[in-house]
């Protein structure tokens, strides 16, 4: 089950960064100013499939011209534990951003932003819109008392070189568990992601694990194994799925 962070009892620095990542919304974008003076904003953010912080920005927002002068950027990722927001665990990642202008690449961006930012689709297709790509170089992480570690690159990203097949049939898995079989992505998050009842959808699937999302909150469940293929991608959810009707048997016992 995947608990807060801060309360997880193994520390694994470089696997709670990536679930930070892959849980956030909201984020906090620094760039530099022409004086090189940091200047920072609020952005939405989701993510690609290798894990890597995905923006849609607007060519007249002061941070768009900022990183068109210099690519170096810091994204803050948090848990958003509102009411307590110090002991919710937090990451800062230093990298560098490039916007995507591959055509597939963009479809791709598209698809995966909107599918949690859907207030975005009236916009997204602007001109003075794009989508960036943050390549993180290393991140560090405070996730409570004595928890705090720097991770690097190799252990913020997901490696997808070998996950072409799932990658190409990630859509279409999508729409037909949101549509078939949604009792089975509640009991994902119910049982196996520590999440509340609310109509949770999946809104992203890559080698490690899928997202789940209700409304503004998002969860990150992962796989027992690594998944490269499709076939790999329907037993192991056919798989979750008994795994948390098996909880829910137990727990009215």
């Amino acid at each position: 089950m995947n608990t807060p962070l801060s309360a997880t009892e193994a520390f694994d620095p470089a696997g709670a960064t990536r679930r930070l990542i892959r849980q956030a919304r909201i984020a906090a974008l620094a760039t530099l100013d022409a004086d090189g003076a940091p200047y920072v904003s609020l952005v939405q953010v989701s993510t690609l499939p290798d894990g890597a912080p995905l923006l849609l920005l607007s060519g007249l927002a002061r941070h768009t011209h900022n990183l068109a002068r210099d690519t170096r950027v810091c994204l803050l990722v948090d848990e958003r534990r509102l009411g307590d927001e110090l002991q919710g665990a937090r990451a800062s990642l230093k990298g560098t951003i490039a916007r995507l202008d591959d055509e597939a690449a963009i479809a791709t961006a598209r698809r995966r932003f909107l599918a949690r930012h859907a207030e975005a689709a009236g916009f997204a297709g602007f001109a003075d819109f794009a989508f960036y790509r943050i390549a993180p170089d290393s991140a560090h992480l405070v996730a409570g008392f004595g928890r705090i570690a720097d991770v690097e690159r190799d252990g913020l990203m997901t490696d997808v070189s070998d996950a072409g097949e799932l990658l190409a049939a990630e859509e279409g898995a999508i729409a037909h568990m949101n549509a078939d079989h949604r009792d089975a992505i509640g009991l994902y998050a119910l049982h196996l992601a520590g999440a509340g009842p609310g109509e949770w959808r999946i809104v992203g699937i890559d080698p490690e694990g899928c997202d789940l999302m209700a409304g503004t909150e998002l969860k990150r469940l992962t796989f027992p194994r690594r998944v490269t293929t499709a076939r790999d991608m329907r037993e192991i959810l056919v798989e979750l799925a008994s795994a948390a009707r098996g909880v829910t048997i137990d727990s009215a016992q």
